[in-house]
């Protein structure tokens, strides 16, 4: 996701073997957090079998990928009892530790809602994305767009609808298909290259790049586990130049691939936390994991040096006018601040104010997505609901996060260091939110 998970992805490669991983006492003995760790793996696990969207990856002990089918309601009870027991748990002196603790308690309250949800309960908007994210995007009137809107309308001369300028605009920077897999190679061994100078990765981490069709998403990172993931990219829409660089980042370098392969070392493998092997989709991980994702593209290249990279190396390749990037960029950036309207409609149509086909209308007017493109985040909503705070808001957290730490783009070694850490750490919305 991601842009991105997503089903029921039990596969794996090489799991850990049980004897990697603290063994965990019944239930009703529990009296620490390395004798719930198991409870929690195999309810995530048991939610697959009501909701194959849910376990977006797994590779812990394989004796555990076939878990015991239990309803919905024996689900949230065992989920409730859990998050009781860990309650009841002494605060750690670790903070580490204190972080897991925290961990496992939200992510357990958030497979609580989910069941709710799958149940019946209908929750808006910003309560669903409180009760599964553990956070709630800001709200913008129509002319907070409307004048962005008004900023692009001098850069984008013509006759013509606004949407439809832009859209004559940018079909000259369109990647063909044919040169698709060059230019994402080049964007992919950049990133890679620019991640490895700052960020110690496991020797044989990797991933294989598919293109797919019919798909409600952009890009996705299927982690597989033993440091290898699978990316995928749709191509039933055009893919623009920028993409490039932003899916090569997002779903490898330094985003999601990087965030996985270091919560097995660090989690999984050094420290024997098992629950770390399970990736729930509708959990406020997921926040974490797209923020950085998103927020992974400015780490990994500073705007000078992103516009010197693709005017040397992505254009060309691409067959793109060299010349225009600056003037290319100037309306992106631009454009990516209407990236709240998304939230917007979801906020609307999820609550029944308006139906699928009025807000594929107001990503056409507010987000400037083409019809095609329109319709297809609607069927994103639909399907993910209030999952699309995780990308804007996750990444505005990320970065006021990592910049009040002095991670700022005047010092990037600092930058690099402050976002593995994140990475590297059982950290959720309500660690790193700015009160």
């Amino acid at each position: 996701m991601k842009y991105a998970s997503i089903a029921f992805v039990l596969s794996l490669l090489l799991s850990p073997s049980r004897a990697e991983v603290t063994p965990a006492l019944p239930l009703a003995s529990a009296t620490s957090i390395n004798e719930i760790e198991e409870g929690y793996v195999k309810l995530v696990l048991a939610m697959g079998h009501h909701d194959p969207d849910y376990v977006d990856a797994y590779y812990g002990p394989q004796e555990w990928k076939k878990p015991e089918k239990k309803p919905l309601d024996e689900i949230a009870r065992e989920a409730t009892r859990l998050r009781e027991q860990l309650a009841k748990i002494s605060e750690p002196a670790d903070e580490l530790e204190r972080l897991r603790r925290s961990y496992l308690t939200k992510q357990l309250s958030a497979l609580e809602a989910r069941v709710r949800i799958l149940k019946g309960e209908h929750l808006k908007f910003d309560e669903e994305s409180q009760a599964l994210y553990d956070a709630v995007a800001p709200t913008f009137p129509e002319t907070h767009f409307q004048e962005i809107l008004a900023r692009l309308e001098p850069k984008l001369p013509g006759e013509g609808p606004l949407l439809q300028r832009y859209e004559n605009w940018r079909r000259a920077f369109v990647i063909s298909k044919d040169k698709l897999d060059t230019v994402f190679q080049l964007a992919i061994k950049a990133c890679r290259a620019r991640t490895h100078a700052h960020i110690k990765l496991p020797p044989d981490e990797n991933f294989s790049v598919e293109y797919v069709t019919n798909k409600p998403w952009g890009g996705y990172n299927w982690y597989k586990g033993n440091y290898r993931s699978v990316i995928q990219v749709n191509t039933d829409l055009p893919i623009y130049i920028d993409r490039a660089i932003d899916l090569a980042a997002h779903e490898g370098y330094p985003g999601h691939h990087v965030y996985n392969a270091l919560l097995e070392k660090n989690l999984v493998r050094d420290r024997g936390w098992v629950e770390f092997s399970v990736y729930a989709l509708f959990s406020p991980q997921s926040l974490i994991a797209e923020g950085t994702a998103n927020f992974g593209r400015e780490v990994a290249f500073t705007k000078p040096e992103r516009l010197a990279f693709e005017k040397e190396v992505l254009w060309p390749a691409a067959g793109i006018d060299p010349s225009r990037v600056v003037e290319f960029y100037e309306v992106q950036d631009l454009v990516k601040k209407l990236g709240y309207a998304t939230n917007e409609a979801a906020r609307r149509y999820l609550s029944g104010d308006i139906n699928a086909a009025a807000a594929a209308a107001w990503l056409q007017k507010y987000a400037l997505m083409d019809e095609k493109r329109a319709k297809q985040a609607t069927k994103f909503i639909e399907k993910y609901r209030s999952y699309v705070i995780n990308y804007n808001l996750g990444e505005d957290m990320v970065r006021s996060y990592i910049e009040k730490r002095g991670g700022t783009e005047n010092q990037p070694e600092q930058r690099w260091r402050e976002f593995e850490e994140l990475l590297a750490s059982p950290r959720l919305p309500g660690d790193i939110r700015s009160d």
